[in-house]
């Protein structure tokens, strides 16, 4: 399993994300040990607050001793440290990057997300951008290239099923799909699976991680994505213009989301797609779900937990 290490996740810092960090904040993670910087998730800068870092389950805040987890003698993020941050991140024109703040998140190179919220400016009802950006959460991507072949081994040996993967937030469910992703689209020989042309719906920049168009993360040989595009009218496209045999999705649930994968079926295509929820019984609550459920579109249900650390698959359904 290839997981990206510890000096990686350094060179990433290095060379990804701290070069578009203020001054300040950049100096205070760059003085963080190896063992400290292992397993970094989240950087977190809120205006006038501590700045905070995710890692391996925990909240930790950043003291005069590198991490800790209480609010004791901490480093305080100004508003112009976040002000600056931004300012390198869209590269001096938050203007060019205005149609990713409506969304909520910017994507830099490397398939890094950050999460921006904020005062929101409406205009006949709908976004039209934030300002007085308050807080940034800058999550780092970690391709865990691997991580999928034994769900590919365990569902597919006899040809590609439709498949929902749930889990609660943080399990990998979106890390598992990216895999399987990759695999399908380049072929596993361990099981005589050939390449698919695969399209991905990549509503929120998670999937592919795409800048300026181009997946930042390993998505596979025979991938296209359609990035920051809703996934009801992404389906729609891919159909129309792409003649994919596999349509990836993440995190599906309204009925307009059920409509679209069921079209999408209807047109002989096999649908992938991820879920929030800890068990069937919460994932019915949602009303595509139970759409979908009812017209038995799935032929898979993988459902994942943390217990063995994140993607590890607790049960497998057969529909």
């Amino acid at each position: 399993m290839d997981v990206t290490d510890d000096k990686s996740i350094l060179e990433i810092l290095k060379r990804e994300i701290l070069p578009l960090l203020s001054q300040r904040v950049a100096k205070k993670i760059s003085e963080l040990n190896l063992n400290e910087i292992s397993g970094i998730e989240e950087i977190r800068m809120r205006a006038e607050k501590p700045l905070m870092i995710f890692k391996d389950g925990y909240d930790y805040f950043l003291g005069e001793m590198g991490l800790q987890k209480n609010n004791i003698r901490t480093f305080i993020v100004e508003k112009n440290d976040i002000e600056r941050t931004l300012q390198l991140m869209s590269d001096f024109s938050i203007y060019a990057v205005e149609e990713e703040l409506k969304q909520g998140f910017l994507t830099l190179k490397g398939g890094h997300r950050v999460g921006i919220v904020g005062r929101v400016v409406l205009e006949e009802n709908r976004i039209k951008t934030v300002r007085n950006i308050s807080s940034l959460n800058i999550r780092i991507a970690r391709e865990v290239k691997g991580c999928g072949i034994n769900a590919v081994k365990r569902l597919y040996s006899e040809g590609i099923k439709h498949t929902l993967i749930a889990s609660p937030p943080g399990c990998g469910k979106t890390t598992l799909l990216r895999d399987i992703i990759r695999i399908i689209s380049n072929g596993c020989s361990e099981i005589n699976l050939r390449g698919h042309k695969v399209g991905i719906v990549d509503e929120r920049s998670e999937i592919a991680g795409c800048y300026l168009g181009i997946p930042q993360k390993d998505v596979g040989i025979r991938t296209d994505v359609i990035d920051a595009c809703p996934k009801v009218q992404g389906i729609i496209m891919l159909l129309r213009s792409m003649s994919p045999e596999i349509i990836a999705v993440d995190e599906i649930g309204s009925l307009k989301d059920a409509d679209a994968i069921e079209e999408a079926i209807n047109s002989g295509i096999k649908v992938i797609s991820t879920v929030h929820g800890k068990d069937m019984d919460e994932i019915l609550k949602k009303a595509g779900i139970r759409s979908l459920m009812a017209n038995k579109a799935f032929e898979r249900i993988l459902i994942l937990s943390r217990k063995k650390g994140p993607g590890t698959i607790e049960e497998i359904l057969n529909f």
